[in-house]
Formats: C-alpha cells, structure tokens, sequence
C-alpha cells in the first residue's frame, strides 16, 4: 500500500464540511412549514447528534440530505457537492440507516450486503470481502446464511448499519439506529459505531435516547419546530446549565422534616432517598455539613439526570410535541 501524506493543520481547515447545509426550507403541500431556514455545518470526522421533538424536523431534514425528500428551497453539500447539481456524486458519499426495517426478510444477510453493493457498482468478489468484513464486525457472520427474518431485532439493526457500510460511505447518516433494542445491545452497537468513527467516517444520529447522544458525540444540534434552538460542542452546551441534580442514599430513616439548605432544593423520595437541586456553583461540602448537623449520614450519591436531556427540555421547551402532519416521528 502506498504511503499517504498527511495533510498539513491549514489544509484540514481549509477542507469542506462533510455536510453544509444554508437556508434550507421546506413547506410540504399542505402547507406545513417543516424547515424555516436552517443552517448547519458538520465538520469531517465528527459524531454529530441532530436532537428535537417529534415533528420538528429532524427527519425532514435527513429526507432531503438523502435525497428522499425535495426540498423548497436553500443549499445542500456534502463534502464541497451540491446534491442538488451533482445528486449522483453526493449520494455515493453518504450511508443512511433509517428507522425502519427496509430489507427482505427472506433474503440472507450475505445476500443482503452483496446486493446492496451491486447496485452501486461494485464487482461481486469485493463485495463478498466487504460482506464478511462488515458482517464480522457487525458480529452477525455466524448468522450469514440464515434467513433475516429468524435474527432478533438488534440483529436487524445491525444488519442495517453493515449494508450502509458496504459503499464505504464517509457520511453515515443513522435515523433511530437503536430504537426497539434493549440496554445491552444498544451499547454493543455503540462500540461498533465508535469504531465506525474512529476509522474516520463522519457519523450524524438522530436519537430520542439522550443519554445516546451524550455518551456518543461531540458535537450536536436541537432542531424545534423547524428552526436550530441550540448547536455546537456538547461540552460548551450542557456548560449552559446551572443546575445540578444529585440523588443521596442514606444509613437509617430520614427525619421527618429535612434540613433547609439556602439556594437548594431538598426533598425525600422515600426513608432513604434524597434528592437534591443545587446551583453548579455551590460547594457540595455545605451540603454535606447541614446534612450531617441534622444527623443525616450520606452513604452514596449519584447524578439525578441526564444533562442533556435537561439542555433539551429547556431549549425546546416541550420534549413531548406531537409530530406534524408531513413529518415522521
């Protein structure tokens, strides 16, 4: 293999986003305004979260970078292409995983990969190296020859995210990758889309798991009701908030009235169980001094919340809105 040059630190600034997005709008026919104006840059090798309510967008948006859905109005690039001039170019740059199950289940897993290379050209015999690569990694290769419909549903969505990896795509959009999956599952398929990233390919998730978006990206962007109420590093936004919540589990009963602690919110979730709302800037050990002057041992304590989750609810200002007619959820 021929060696490659690294490029210099101006030239990587210089480089494209791996998606640019200006103005984009778009106003279905029935009149629903579901992007007024959005604009958005997801710099190359980024794990990107697009976050919002149902019906805010989000999957409008993913509609038109994938080509599935025309726009109004605006600009979309990805990696310097206009989709709209040069379609055929930018789609072989993107991978999109959906939200629904779009495969046939009667169709092997192998079978699946190899077809899906063979409609962008790809000549059988590097499909089937790329087939066994994917599928390895996608921990599936034991199931290669079984029918998709007998594999369990984190099975399926890993079989989804193999597909889209099998035209090498450098942007991988995932729609929901692990709705309906349980817990261990969901991180087993976290570790294989850091690898994903790691190996250098620009990932953006929509999720409705906060605490997905928070373990698994740096970057993020909270889209309500058409419009970007929030976007930039997930550090310097959840830095935004100035509350902390924490939950104290501690030896013996709670008195049956708790301390006051000035600028804090104490309450009893149970005998043994506080919850406590405090300003960041508070020093805990104030708190732990006034529990202990009330004779109240804390013996464990542990984050209420999701920050994110917290950042969300109060960009959004509803995390419950229904989904517009026109738009998935």
């Amino acid at each position: 293999m021929t060696a490659t040059t690294q490029p210099s630190a101006g030239a990587s600034a210089a480089a494209p986003p791996a998606l640019s997005v200006r103005d984009l709008r778009k106003t279905y026919d029935n009149g629903v305004e579901a992007l007024k104006g959005i604009s958005l840059d997801v710099q190359p090798g980024d794990f990107h979260a697009l976050l919002g309510p149902n019906g805010a967008g989000k999957s409008t948006l993913i509609g038109i970078v994938s080509s599935l859905v025309n726009k109004t109005s605006g600009d979309v690039r990805v990696f310097g292409v206009d989709l709209h001039a040069r379609r055929d170019e930018a789609m072989r740059l993107i991978g999109l995983v959906p939200q629904e199950l779009n495969f046939n289940m009667f169709e092997k897993p192998l079978d699946i990969l190899v077809n899906y290379a063979g409609f962008y050209g790809i000549a059988r015999d590097e499909a089937l190296a790329r087939a066994e690569e994917e599928l390895r990694r996608a921990q599936l290769w034991d199931k290669a020859q079984l029918t998709a419909r007998t594999l369990s549903g984190g099975m399926k969505r890993r079989l989804m995210i193999a597909r889209a990896m099998m035209t090498r795509p450098r942007l991988l959009i995932l729609d929901e990758p692990t709705a309906g999956v349980d817990i261990e599952i969901r991180r087993d398929m976290w570790k294989t889309l850091r690898e994903i990233n790691a190996a250098g390919t620009t990932i953006i998730l929509t999720t409705h798991y906060l605490e997905e978006a928070e373990s698994l990206c740096r970057n993020l962007a909270i889209i309500d009701h058409g419009t970007i109420v929030a976007q930039g590093p997930m550090r310097a936004l959840l830095a935004r908030l100035d509350v902390e919540g924490f939950l104290f589990d501690v030896d013996g009963d709670l008195p049956g009235v708790l301390p006051q602690i000035e600028g804090a919110t104490l309450v009893a979730l149970d005998r043994h169980t506080l919850d406590l709302d405090m300003p960041r800037a508070m020093d805990l050990n104030r708190v732990f001094a006034v529990l202990g002057e009330a004779g109240i041992r804390v013996r464990s304590m542990r984050t209420k919340s999701n920050r994110l989750e917290e950042l969300f609810v109060r960009m959004t200002g509803n995390g419950n809105a229904a989904p517009q007619q026109g738009e998935a959820a």
